[in-house]
């Protein structure tokens, strides 16, 4: 995983959702492939960053891993970061001004992938996420694969707040453009989930919870059953904790293509 061969890259723009959630948008170098679900090392040089010059700071490079949230097809890249007080890498990062210079690992990682799957076939697909852990299933949505090759398609996504559910709008936005691309009807529910206050149409539970009660499969009218595929993204815990309650129900992980459940470690 060795980063010295990183490759420039300019941030075009930049989205603040709320106090601690950012998105960015960069230059996406010439012949640099991923899959939707893949995830990036991004490089920040504190010295290269237009907040920081004329300061001190180590000329060195810090990289994290980041998820890509835009199509593996757009022309541009796009991450969802969120602001870690203190933190080496974000606390630079949050400051991102338009023009400023990243650096990519030009090697995608990762096998949250829908190519992952080999059994069952594709039927139904469920993406369960928290906070930044969206932006692969941004991706995914943005993939004509996906609206092609699953009758459904069930995105869960949960915040603290109703200021951090990000990218609502673009969410209803690709679901309607994509499934009109399909040549196949596709059946999209989007649930969000709002764990810290009372919002209209969001419940307010967590993931695991929710599914322990049956009520995420309540509310999207669909079962997670043996022809089920789920995707978790996001808050360590919130992944071991939804493992145990799928498997509870009788699905199983992900290995070597066989299986209902996959997820990403990258914390």
């Amino acid at each position: 995983m060795s980063d010295d061969k990183a490759t420039a890259l300019t941030v075009l723009s930049k989205t603040v959702w709320s106090d601690t959630l950012f998105s960015f948008t960069t230059t996406r170098p010439d012949g640099f492939r991923f899959e939707a679900g893949q995830f990036v090392r991004l490089g920040v040089n504190p010295s290269e960053l237009h907040a920081n010059q004329g300061k001190d700071a180590a000329d060195e490079r810090i990289f994290r891993a980041y998820s890509v949230a835009s199509s593996p097809y757009d022309e541009v890249l796009e991450f969802f970061s969120v602001v870690v007080p203190d933190g080496a890498f974000t606390s630079q990062l949050q400051h991102l001004q338009v023009g400023d210079t990243l650096w990519l690992n030009p090697t995608p990682f990762g096998f949250l992938t829908l190519s992952r799957y080999q059994e069952p076939a594709p039927k139904t697909l469920w993406l369960l996420s928290t906070g930044t852990g969206l932006a692969p299933f941004l991706s995914m949505l943005q993939d004509l694969y996906t609206w092609e090759n699953y009758q459904n398609v069930i995105l869960v996504y949960s915040a603290r707040t109703s200021a951090e559910l990000a990218y609502q709008d673009k969410i209803h936005e690709l679901a309607k453009a994509f499934s009109e691309m399909s040549e196949q009807t596709v059946n999209f529910r989007y649930i969000p989930i709002v764990t810290r206050e009372a919002v209209d149409g969001c419940l307010q539970a967590r993931i695991p919870t929710l599914i322990e009660r049956g009520e995420l499969e309540q509310v999207a009218g669909l079962a997670f059953d043996a022809d089920s595929h789920v995707m978790l993204c996001g808050n360590p815990q919130m992944v071991d904790d939804t493992k145990e309650a799928l498997k509870a129900k009788g699905l199983t992980m992900n290995r070597r293509g066989v299986g209902n459940i996959a997820v990403e470690n990258y914390w």
